[in-house]
């Protein structure tokens, strides 16, 4: 088994009357993001994946740093020893780690660069591949947990997070926290016994958000934890796994189909340009030299683990773009509602911080039990209809593509109710492509507070009608997932949440 892949896995086992329709108004500007990466086969297949939705949101820095599983080294021949204890048992002491070097996202940019063009015939606001080469930066890299100097992507990330833009910026930590951590350090020295640094504390604060995957350095919990406690952050600790290496031990059998290789291949990984040729899957006769651990191309190693040829391998970083795509959830800065992105609730010991857990669980229909992967889990279906429908953009015709629909709900996303009242809701949907929409209703019973399920009754033609329940109390709240499904190849899905509160 792959040591790496075989950690993780021993990891995971311990551990008005007009329609709304869409979540965003007219006029709204894109959510701004940075991705710093550590360059693990999974985040290479997770920035394939985020450049085809490069224009769902405002990409502004693309940084490489280090984490547990991979740094550079200082090139003086330094010995180090992870801080924490897998990778310190597992990799002992080294002078550098699976390092993969600092140019492959620009190679990936390259790539999108040829298929830039066919994706902007199915949708505005794709960047062009020279503007996103101008967000490639160089991060702390040297060792895990390297702070101990700015750096080009450091000082990036501090220069956006003191800029005149109010709006928040969602910094995806894919590997280790540490790039962020000296951004953020190097504010602190620059700004602490200052007059302003009141100021300067509070706008940081209120525009940071991190989306983590996993703790892949001490950073976050050595520095920026106990000196920035006001900056938001999203902690998917749980949930990432069902797209992680060890998805075929968490998604139910009936959702599989959509990572395994018949559904990949043919949808996604062959005949859809050079930017998804990039793509790792299981026994493509793949490799990436500098990474030992990556092994999952041969074909030994796909009967070892019982694969077949093109399964998904990992995209463990990208719910955490999944999170800004905006489909109608409501979800972004609401990890509570629960979205593409997965569901966090506020955290016990800091009401800044979300975070999934052993205690954040939805019900999982298919094993009948609750299930703390299966907030992010749910999606897999969607995701996956929605990344072949990407794919497709990067070669095929506007009119030889499928497009998502847009979904409204008449009345509104927000009513008042009474216990043991009936709520008939509308449904509607407008299709770029002209296509059909089957629509779907159901109570999201973890994401509200209302501990009865609301019972839903479909009429069909996009009408339901909501039973209230009558155990209900004042204040309690019950999310509505209304669902719209079209009828193109592939199948795409978008929704509206309707959140009905209950009074007296």
């Amino acid at each position: 088994m792959n040591t790496v892949f075989g950690f993780l896995i021993a990891l995971f086992l311990v551990a008005g009357n007009q329609p709304t329709m869409a979540q965003a108004k007219p006029g709204t500007s894109k959510v701004r993001t940075v991705v710093t990466t550590d360059g693990e086969v999974d985040d290479m297949d997770s920035f394939i994946r985020l450049l085809l939705y490069a224009n769902e949101f405002k990409l502004e820095g693309l940084v490489y740093s280090s984490s547990q599983w991979h740094y550079k080294g200082d090139s003086k021949g330094t010995k180090f020893t992870s801080e924490l204890e897998m990778t310190a048992k597992l990799y002992g002491e080294r002078t550098d780690l699976r390092w993969v070097g600092t140019d492959w996202i620009q190679k990936f940019l390259d790539d999108y660069e040829k298929v830039q063009p066919n994706l902007s015939k199915h949708a505005a606001g794709y960047p062009s591949a020279a503007e996103l080469r101008k967000l490639v930066k160089v991060g702390n890299i040297n060792f895990e947990g390297d702070m101990a100097e700015p750096t080009e992507g450091s000082n990036w990330i501090k220069n956006l997070l003191l800029d005149n833009n109010p709006q928040p910026i969602y910094l995806q930590i894919w590997g280790g926290a540490n790039t962020v951590a000296r951004a953020l350090k190097s504010i602190e020295e620059d700004y602490r016994g200052k007059a302003n640094w009141p100021e300067i504390y509070q706008k940081v604060s209120q525009k940071a958000i991190l989306y983590n995957i996993l703790d892949q350095d001490a950073t976050y919990q050595k520095y920026i934890k106990p000196n920035w406690p006001d900056i938001r952050m999203y902690n998917n600790f749980k949930q990432f796994w069902c797209l992680a290496y060890p998805w075929p031990r968490v998604v139910p059998t009936e959702l599989q189909p959509y990572l395994r290789g018949e559904f990949m291949y043919k949808n996604i990984i062959h005949n859809h340009g050079p930017l998804i040729a990039n793509y790792y899957s299981w026994g493509d006769g793949k490799r990436i030299a500098a990474d030992s651990d990556h092994i999952q191309g041969t074909q030994e190693e796909m009967a070892k683990q019982k694969m077949t040829q093109y399964d998904f391998i990992s995209e463990g970083d990208s719910p955490s773009y999944f999170q800004l795509i905006d489909v109608g959830l409501m979800n972004l800065e609401h990890p509570e509602y629960g979205g593409w992105g997965g569901r966090m609730v506020v955290s016990k010991s800091n009401p800044k911080h979300w975070e999934d857990g052993n205690d954040v669980k939805d019900f999982n229909p298919f094993t009948q039990k609750d299930d703390t992967a299966f907030p992010q889990t749910r999606w897999i279906d969607a995701l996956q209809l929605d990344f072949a429908a990407r794919a497709g953009w990067c070669v095929k015709s506007y009119a030889d593509a499928n497009h998502p629909p847009v979904i409204g709900v008449k009345g509104g996303n927000y009513l008042k109710v009474k216990p043991g009242a009936s709520i008939k809701l509308k449904a509607l949907a407008n299709d770029p492509d002209k296509d059909a929409v089957q629509f779907k209703f159901w109570n999201y019973l973890e994401a509200g507070t209302c501990p009865d399920r609301a019972n839903v009754v479909e009429h069909g033609k996009g009408n339901a009608t909501v039973l209230i329940p009558s155990t209900a109390k004042k204040g309690d709240t019950i999310h509505i997932i209304v669902e719209g499904k079209d009828g193109g190849s592939p199948a795409l899905i978008r929704y509206q949440r309707v959140i009905l509160e209950v009074q007296p």
